[in-house]
């Protein structure tokens, strides 16, 4: 079955980094755009960066253009989000999501797995 696990959140002071992970199981990863999201407390889930199928191409919300960078390696079945010069704004909950052959990239709606989330706080 399909299985995606994100890992590295945390609590982090405004300024610093983190990267995370997301392993992914279960379905022919290269053939898929994969996407991160994410979810702020009482707010929607908003797409932050997507990567396509091969890694030649990506989208990055203006929020985090500059700041974030999304990469993947096929070979091992792993998609990252390096998160720089973070920003209390960042606090969240981010999913890793597998984009459908159809869906919408920009939109929750055009994916159709989810991992468990992992928690970021940016906060002093």
């Amino acid at each position: 079955q399909v299985q995606l696990v994100e890992s590295g959140g945390g609590l982090v002071q405004p300024g610093g980094s983190l990267r995370l992970s997301c392993a992914a199981s279960g379905f022919t990863f290269s053939s898929y755009a994969m996407g991160w999201f994410r979810q702020a407390p009482g707010k929607e889930r908003d797409v932050v960066v997507v990567i396509s199928a091969n890694g030649g191409n990506t989208y990055y919300a203006d929020s985090v253009k500059g700041r974030f960078t999304i990469s993947r390696d096929n070979a091992k079945n792993m998609v990252y989000l390096q998160m720089n010069s973070l920003k209390p704004e960042d606090t969240g909950v981010y999913y890793c999501a597998r984009n459908s052959y159809y869906g919408d990239s920009y939109s929750y709606t055009g994916y159709d797995y989810w991992g468990q989330g992992t928690q970021v706080t940016v906060s002093s």
